[in-house]
């Protein structure tokens, strides 16, 4: 469980060159938005993030509760690693894709059909193995979504209920980003470095717990109670961060050569006359 706010919480510390950097994506690189495809991309974001996978040796990687091709759509062209679903969907450094198969999601997706019929403001996105239904819109609904997610999946135990920011989803249950981290842990160009992983929400505390015991840096964006030791207070600190990580891993910018000053000391000499 997240601990609450500490006053032993930190800023992070600069960044490494050993690192392994896992970023979550909604509330982390971008703001929130009231529906997934309403999300403003920073216009320096996706440059930045080339920088930054490049000076790692590619070990960055995104790690987020949306679908990877909508990742890849918003970051393009960059096709980074990356972890999707909470990790149902993986994609290695080498571009391969691992995916949990898809359960028979039906009577969930009905349930959550019939509620947003019946209560305006709320939103259902299907996705490859799971049912996010979003209350951004209709906060005073929570309880209600929650009620009904719950009663769709009490009989059966191949599904869990996972509460997010303004979302109830459905999704096969023993996955989460914590393990979509560990396993790009154990492989190129991520295996023996340190792990950073930043996040906003509490999907992303089995990260936490992952990347901590590793002796890696966990960074809570925003407020609010969480096992992270390191707090970053918005999307926009984040992005400022990642650009002083940038320029602090390319290192200071070379002086001049001698030979291309204009100093007194590097001009030539007037010839004497003969």
């Amino acid at each position: 469980m997240p601990k609450s706010s500490s006053s032993n919480e930190q800023l992070p510390p600069p960044l490494g060159r050993d690192a392994a950097l896992f970023l979550d994506f909604d509330g982390t690189l971008v703001g929130l938005a009231p529906t997934p495809e309403a999300i403003e991309i920073p216009p320096a974001l996706v440059s930045l993030l080339g920088d930054l996978s490049d000076q790692l040796g590619g070990a960055l990687a995104v790690v987020s509760g949306r679908q990877i091709d909508s990742i890849d759509r918003f970051l393009a062209p960059l096709r980074l690693p990356a972890a999707g679903e909470h990790g149902v969907q993986r994609r290695d450094a080498k571009g391969h894709m691992q995916e949990q198969r898809a359960p028979d999601l039906v009577p969930i997706l009905e349930v959550a059909n019939e509620l947003a019929r019946v209560h305006e403001g709320l939103l259902v996105e299907r996705k490859h193995a799971a049912i996010a239904l979003h209350y951004r819109l209709a906060p005073q609904l929570e309880a209600v979504c929650r009620d009904a997610m719950s009663r769709a999946i009490a009989h059966d135990p191949q599904f869990e209920l996972m509460h997010g920011k303004f979302v109830f989803e459905v999704k096969p249950a023993g996955i989460n980003k914590g393990i979509a981290i560990d396993a790009f842990m154990t492989e190129a160009p991520f295996a023996g470095r340190t792990p950073v992983f930043l996040g906003d929400d509490t999907t992303d505390e089995s990260g936490f717990a992952v990347v901590q015991p590793r002796g890696g840096i966990a960074v809570k964006v925003g407020s609010g109670p969480s096992l992270a030791l390191h707090r970053l207070e918005s999307p926009r600190a984040v992005y400022e961060w990642l650009v002083q990580a940038r320029d602090q891993l390319a290192g200071p910018k070379k002086a001049p050569t001698p030979e291309a000053t204009d100093s007194p000391e590097t001009q030539e000499s007037p010839r004497s006359p003969e």
